[in-house]
Parts: structure tokens; C-alpha cells; sequence
């Protein structure tokens, strides 16, 4: 069959389908990967087939000029519960989200899509979570379509709320912004909106139900199979470390799109200084060039691949990235998340703690006092060894992307339209 994965212009989403995508090559199956002009090298780096569509969003120039936007409260989709939430708040951060953010990364893409989709004429359509683009040219051609997640389902929890509250109110205040985007932006390619576009017909998730948010849509579990690009087995890595290793990686989504990192790099690896261990920055270029001198129990690298440094280590200190959460999520080991509260990284972060396998502290809500103290735990308790490996059993115990090849193969046969 035919397969269309549909992304965001964001390493990080598309590194989480990458799997799935070679799963379904190595079955026989012929995939694509569409996206803005501008990620194509990204994708052709994977070794799978870029499809450019449209024009370059820009999403990246606006979040750097509004870099006080991840720390807003309208950039928090962590609490679903309808408790938490009045109408005027939840509608105002569907407004803010819908035309401040999936409208910028879709509109620019959404026409090329649907041409490319009509033309080749996919089985299925694989669209990263927010790429709501994906869905509509899945339904404008007849095709199967799956949402895949790369982290917490919190937008559709959030959508379940949202339309909790949404029916609470008098006729006259029902105004559902996603609706009214979906039905302008597909209503010239004859698709009509459905909550289908925003649920898919299934969902791929590689969380455990225990750390996930519970959205209530149809879940396709798979194991979470870390990608990080190019990957080498350096040889400081080959021999073991002669005191408990301490990965820290801040990621490169907050450089990359919002111009710098929100917590200092030089005060954690401060912080670490006095503690018997060995730190591993795991820096990009971007990041080193700014580091100035380190502590004499830190080893710097840059953009190494976390899945090669991950089992080495005792504890990871890292910004709440799904990337470095699910890489350490495999790799069982204990987690510290420092970040700010955007999307779903307080819920993720909260459910490892809840589970007991890892900390939390918010960007601005740590001293150098107290991330010492966490990674001496995480390091020296061994409930959270235990409680890490616990549920990278669980996360092994998921189907692997080979297996979740036959679900979608049977979905396309049940799910695929007219």
C-alpha cells in the first residue's frame, strides 16, 4: 500500500515517526513524507522520501520574537479536567492555539497537500498530531488516516473538555474555534469538518497508559524505538564509567525555535559540581559555543545520540522534550525534567514522578540547592531504579513498529473511504 506521513516542520515530530515509517518500508509498503520546502534535507536525512508542499511557515520567527509565550498560561494544555478550567479561559486558549499556531503551520501547506494526496492517491495518511493539514487531505482523497503522537495526548483530552464546557453554555456562546478553522480551511477541497480531523481514526501512542493523559480516542500502542539522527558509538562510551553518569541535554527545540534555552545551562552543571558523579553534556553548537569553562566532573559532547549515552547513565537531567523523555523512558533510567509549563511536559513529567521513577521542577522553581539534592536521589535511592525499570517494561511491552504495521494494514482495510 501507499503512505503518506504528513509532519510539522519540527525534528522532534518527525523523529518520533521515523520508526513507524521504516517499519512500513521494511513490510513492502511505498512511503512519503510530506512537509514544508524548507525540512526536506531533514527528511531525505532519515533516508525516507520528502514531498515539499506549499511554503515555509513561520512559526520559528514569531516564537523567537514572543519567547515569553511557552511560559503563558494559554500555552498550558497540562490539566484537562473540566474542573480546572471556566469556559472563557478554555475558549481563550482555543483561540490563541487554533489561529496563533495550527493555522500558521498548516494554511501554508494544506493546498499543495491535498493535490499531492489526490495525485498519488495514499492507502493511508500517518499526520503528526498537530499537522491537522494530514487529515483533510486523507478525506479529500478516500484514505485511512491515523494520527501519531510524540507526546501526552493532552490536545485531544483537551478537545474532550472543551466540548464538555462547550455544551454547558446557551446557544449563542458556543463558538468552537478548531471547528470554524477545519470547516474554512477544508470546505474547498469538498471536506466538511468531523471530529475525525481531530481525532483520526485511530491514534498511535508510544506512552503507557500510565503516563499518558487519557484522551479517550482509539489508541494503537507502540513501543517507543528513540531516533536521533546520526549515531555513533564513540569509545568513551564502550568502557564503563568509574562513577555513577549523569546525562543533561536541554534538546534543540528551544534554540532552534525559540532562540535560546530557559534554564542555564553553566548553573546546572554548577550545581552538579560538588556531587560524585560524572556529567555528560549532550550540548548543540549553539549551546558549547555559549558554555564558557565547566566544572572538572563534566564532559562535554555535541549532538551526541541519546539512545548510545542513555544506558550508561544513572540519572537524566533534561527539559521535558519528548525526545530525551522517551529515550530515557526505553533505557529505564531515572528522569529530573527542569521546564517551562508548554503543552504537555508538566503532565509527563508529573506522571514519572506520580509513578516514582523521576522528579520535577519548573524552570523558574529550582535552586541550585535543590537540583543538587534531586540528582543525589535519583542517583542514590534505588526505588528510582526500580520504578524507572518498571516502566521501561511496560514500554517494551508495547507493540514494535513492526507489529503495529499489521494494525494499520487491517485499519486501511476497514477505515479507508469510498
Amino acid at each position: 500500500m501507499r503512505v503518506l506521513f504528513v509532519t510539522l516542520d519540527e525534528k522532534s515530530h518527525l523523529y518520533c515517526m521515523v520508526p513507524t515509517a521504516w517499519a512500513l518500508v521494511a513490510a513492502g509498503h511505498e512511503v512519503r513524507v510530506a512537509s514544508s520546502p524548507g525540512f526536506t534535507d531533514v527528511i531525505t536525512g532519515t533516508g525516507l522520501t520528502a514531498v515539499p508542499v506549499g511554503a515555509d511557515n513561520t512559526m520559528h520567527e514569531g516564537m523567537k520574537q514572543n519567547r515569553d509565550a511557552q511560559e503563558a498560561d494559554i500555552a498550558n494544555w497540562n490539566d484537562t479536567d473540566p474542573a480546572s478550567h471556566t469556559w472563557e479561559a478554555i475558549h481563550a486558549r482555543y483561540t490563541f492555539t487554533v489561529w496563533a499556531g495550527f493555522s500558521i503551520y498548516n494554511d501554508e501547506m494544506v493546498a499543495d497537500l491535498v493535490a499531492h494526496a489526490r495525485d498519488w492517491r495514499p492507502d493511508l495518511v500517518v499526520w503528526d498530531a498537530l499537522t491537522y493539514a494530514g487529515a483533510i487531505a486523507a478525506k479529500a482523497c478516500g484514505a485511512a488516516h491515523v494520527r501519531q503522537l510524540c507526546w501526552a495526548d493532552v490536545w485531544c483530552a483537551m478537545r474532550r473538555t472543551f466540548l464538555q464546557l462547550m455544551a454547558a453554555q446557551p446557544p449563542e456562546r458556543r463558538e468552537d474555534p478548531l471547528y470554524d478553522w477545519l470547516e474554512l480551511t477544508g470546505r474547498p477541497y469538498g471536506v466538511d469538518f468531523a471530529e475525525e480531523l481531530v481525532t483520526g481514526q485511530a491514534t498511535i501512542d508510544p506512552l503507557p497508559e500510565p503516563l499518558g493523559a487519557g484522551s479517550g480516542v482509539r489508541r494503537l500502542p507502540v513501543r517507543h524505538v528513540p531516533y536521533n539522527g546520526r549515531a555513533v558509538v564513540w569509545d568513551w562510551l564502550r568502557t564503563p564509567p568509574a562513577r555513577p553518569r549523569v546525562c543533561l541535554t536541554l534538546g534543540a527545540s528551544n534554540t532552534d525555535a525559540f532562540g535560546g534555552d530557559y534554564v542555564s545551562i553553566p548553573e546546572i552543571l554548577a550545581a552538579l559540581s560538588s556531587l560524585d558523579v560524572e556529567v555528560v553534556a549532550a550540548l548543540v553548537p549553539a549551546q558549547r559555543t555559549a558554555l564558557g569553562e565547566v566544572p572538572a566532573n563534566v564532559r562535554v559532547v555535541e549532538s551526541v545520540a541519546l539512545h548510545t549515552v542513555l544506558p550508561t547513565c544513572a540519572a537524566i537531567v533534561h527539559h521535558g522534550g519528548f525526545g530525551s523523555y522517551g529515550a530515557a523512558l526505553v533505557a529505564g533510567v531515572p528522569q529530573l525534567t527542569v521546564t517551562t509549563p508548554i503543552a504537555d511536559h508538566l503532565l509527563r513529567a508529573q506522571r514519572l514522578a506520580d509513578q516514582g521513577a523521576g522528579l520535577l521542577f519548573t524552570h523558574n522553581g529550582f535552586t541550585a540547592a535543590g537540583l543538587r539534592t534531586a540528582v543525589a536521589r535519583l542517583v542514590g535511592e534505588p526505588e528510582f531504579r526500580a520504578n524507572a525499570a518498571r516502566l521501561r517494561d511496560l514500554a517494551l511491552a508495547q507493540p514494535t513498529p513492526h507489529e503495529l504495521v499489521a494494525d494499520l494494514e487491517r485499519l486501511v482495510v476497514s477505515g479507508k473511504q469510498g
